[in-house]
C-alpha cells in the first residue's frame, strides 16, 4: 500500500539538513546491552540485549511491571536502500514502511476507544491534532504544514489495568525538519502544547540518567501534581527524518517502568 501524502505541497529541503539534536552519550550497541536502568526504590536492574543485528528483543513481563512485548525485528527495506544512521545517508531517511516501525503492542492490549487501531495506520494531520486539546490544535496543525510532515503512522492500544498508549510517528522530509517541530512543541522543560486528559507537565525527573538509545534524542514528560483524572506520560522521541510521540496514560496513577520501557524498545527500532 502506498504511502499517503500529508500535505498537497512539500517544501524542498536544505541540501545540507543541519543536525539540530545533541549528541548522546553512547550506553549502549546492538550488539550488546543496549539499555539498563534501576527501578527507583527496588533495587531491580534489567536491560536490552540482542545477538543479531536485525533482531529488537522486546521484554518479558516481570514483577517490577514490565508489560511483555513481543520479540521485534526491523523491517526490510527497499533493495539498496541504507539504514537511518548509516554512512552515506545525509538527510537520516528511514526508507521502510513507516507503520512497520511502530512499536507493536504488547501481550494482553486490546483496542481502545478513541484510540488508533491496534494494527496500526496511516493518520491525518487532523486527526493526529485531536490527541492535544482544542486550543492548541489549530497552531500543531500549523507547524505541521510549515515543518513538511510527509507521513503519520499510528498505533494504539489498551491494556486490562486501564492504561492506554498511543504511539505516533511523523515523517519529515530530512533530518532538518524534526527539530523546528520540536521546537514548537515539546524542546523545553515543559511541553509548549498540552495532550487531551493532561495538565501541566514537566521533564520526567524519574528517567534514569544512563538510559539512551543510540543516535535517538529524548524528551520525557510526567504530569505535575495536583492532576486531573488520569495520569498522563508523554515522550517525545527524534530519530533523523522522524519524530515518535507516545503518550500514556492511566486513571489513578500511570507505572513508570512500563513507560520506560515503551519508550525504550520504540526509540530501538527506529534507530
Amino acid at each position: 500500500m502506498a504511502e499517503p501524502s500529508q500535505t498537497d505541497e512539500t517544501p524542498a529541503g536544505p541540501s545540507a539538513p543541519a543536525r539540530r539534536r545533541r549528541v548522546l552519550r553512547a550506553v549502549a550497541r546492538w550488539t550488546a546491552a543496549v539499555a539498563v536502568f534501576g527501578v527507583l526504590g527496588t533495587g531491580v536492574a534489567y536491560g536490552i540485549t540482542e545477538l543479531e543485528r536485525t533482531d529488537v528483543p522486546g521484554l518479558a513481563t516481570a514483577r517490577d511491571g514490565r508489560w511483555a512485548y513481543p520479540e521485534l525485528k526491523l523491517p526490510a527495506l527497499p533493495e539498496g536502500s541504507p539504514r537511518p544512521f548509516a554512512e552515506g545517508n545525509d538527510g537520516e531517511i528511514h526508507h521502510a514502511d513507516l507503520r512497520d516501525l511502530l512499536l507493536p503492542a504488547p501481550r494482553g492490549a486490546r483496542d481502545g476507544e478513541d484510540l488508533p487501531g491496534i494494527e496500526g495506520t496511516w493518520v491525518s494531520v487532523d486527526t493526529f491534532a485531536q490527541a492535544y486539546v482544542d486550543a492548541d490544535r489549530d497552531e500543531l496543525k500549523q507547524t505541521l504544514r510549515d515543518t513538511a510532515v510527509r507521513h503519520i503512522a499510528a498505533r494504539g492500544w489498551r491494556m486490562p489495568d486501564g492504561t492506554r498508549t498511543t504511539v505516533y510517528l511523523l515523517r519529515f522530509n530530512s533530518a532538518a525538519y524534526p527539530g523546528d517541530f520540536l521546537s514548537t512543541t515539546a524542546s523545553g522543560a515543559s511541553p509548549y502544547v498540552t495532550v487531551t486528559d493532561g495538565e501541566m507537565a514537566t521533564l520526567d525527573d524519574g528517567w534514569p540518567e544512563d538510559v539512551e538509545v543510540p543516535d535517538i534524542e529524548h524528551y520525557t514528560f510526567d504530569e505535575s501534581e495536583p492532576r486531573g483524572e488520569r495520569h498522563v506520560r508523554q515522550a517525545y522521541l527524534v530519530a533523523g527524518d522522524t519524530v515518535a510521540v507516545i503518550v500514556q496514560s492511566r486513571k489513578g496513577e500511570a507505572a513508570a517502568v512500563p513507560f520506560q520501557q515503551t519508550v525504550i524498545l520504540q526509540s530501538q527500532l527506529l534507530g
